[in-house]
């Protein structure tokens, strides 16, 4: 948005030049008045892309203005008139909506219906300068239709991108579910099985050490200890099956750091008071993961930024922190959506809670998790 602007005030500028020399000192008042405010609203005009309404009022006004500034002199028309008319219906057609261009170009070219009869020139002149306008209008809508198409496709582009990352993070996150479910699967089935026997067998040997002749209770308490050691590295190898992943702050930027690369955006990390030692679990590091990666999407798809603050902290070691700023344009109408009530039940499974502060300048939101004695133990 910024380099079209600057590039239709360097198109601007040449013309107003080349016009001012035409002028030379044989300004009049008014066209002076005329001049000074269409420059002012040149400028103006940019403040206003999130009203169209306001737009198109201040195009008209520029296009009235050209009446006032290239109202024949000796019935002589100035062809910079010309240039300085089309530089507007153009300037319209590429900010504004069909209906609202079309307001303009019907503005426009009523002003220079009235400097084309106020001017003396020939029928044939007439006729040139009508066909010219003619195409021009064609030619600036028949754009209007291509340029509109190409926003469509990469709007449809963008979706149906979105869309494939967002099912490629889910299925990754549902293998290692599925690999979670399947070492807890296998850990019950070493505790109900390999532990049970092993149990049983501790007791038949107590059993027999009782009952055995004394030349062969050393022998059947080293086997009695034998099967001690094994019992108990079976209850370790069924604990490392059973406990919970461990994740971490640098798992969650790394995985943040991959998002940002695909969704061509820039995100400004800042980590205070120890938030990389806080120890996260694999859930409340995926819940952190997801709430982040929500609050990025709708800045995609909400904001015309693509830049963010990410900041986490973990004030005192009892709780982590994080937040998602970036600017926006305030909203009265502003309302949860799906994606934001989805990620406060994420953060809540995991003991967290979720803020959402949507001010006039900026959207911020804020989740917070409790560290300590989080999620309990396996028995």
């Amino acid at each position: 948005m910024k380099k079209s602007y600057f590039i239709w005030l360097a198109i601007h500028c040449i013309v107003w030049v080349l016009a001012f020399s035409e002028f030379g000192t044989e300004l009049i008042p008014r066209q002076l008045t005329g001049m000074s405010i269409y420059l002012v609203l040149l400028f103006i005009v940019p403040l206003f892309k999130e009203n169209p309404l306001m737009q198109t009022i201040l195009f008209c006004v520029q296009a009235l203005l050209t009446i006032l500034i290239f109202y024949p002199m000796n019935n002589e028309l100035s062809q910079y008139a010309i240039l300085i008319q089309s530089l507007i219906m153009a300037e319209a057609v590429f900010y504004l909506s069909r209906s609202k261009s079309l307001i303009v170009i019907a503005v426009q070219l009523t002003s220079a219906v009235l400097i084309l009869m106020l001017s003396t020139l020939a029928a044939s002149q007439l006729v040139w300068y009508g066909l010219y306008y003619l195409l021009l209008v064609v030619a600036l809508l028949y754009y209007q239709v291509i340029h509109n198409r190409e926003k469509e496709a990469r709007f449809s582009n963008e979706l149906l991108l979105e869309e494939y990352r967002r099912m490629k993070r889910q299925l990754l996150v549902e293998e290692q579910l599925a690999r979670q479910d399947e070492r807890m699967l296998i850990g019950h089935e070493i505790h109900d099985s390999v532990g049970h026997k092993l149990t049983a067998l501790l007791f038949q040997f107590e059993a027999f050490r009782l009952t055995a002749a004394e030349k062969d209770k050393e022998t059947i308490g080293k086997l009695k200890e034998l099967a001690e050691q094994s019992l108990e590295e079976t209850r370790q190898a069924v604990g490392s099956f059973k406990q919970r992943e461990v994740g971490g702050l640098q798992g969650v930027i790394r995985l943040i750091r991959k998002l940002e690369i695909e969704s061509f955006m820039k995100i400004n990390f800042s980590v205070r008071h120890g938030a990389f030692a806080a120890p996260l679990t694999g859930e409340q590091s995926f819940a952190i993961y997801r709430a982040v990666q929500e609050a990025l999407t709708n800045i995609m798809k909400h904001s015309s930024s693509r830049e963010a603050q990410v900041i986490f902290e973990a004030p005192g070691g009892s709780i982590f922190r994080f937040e998602v700023v970036n600017a926006a344009t305030h909203d009265r109408y502003f309302q949860e959506g799906y994606g934001l009530k989805a990620m406060r039940e994420r953060l809540e499974k995991v003991g967290g809670t979720l803020e959402i502060d949507y001010e006039t300048h900026h959207f911020l939101v804020r989740g917070t998790i409790r560290l300590a004695d989080w999620g309990g133990s396996d028995d």
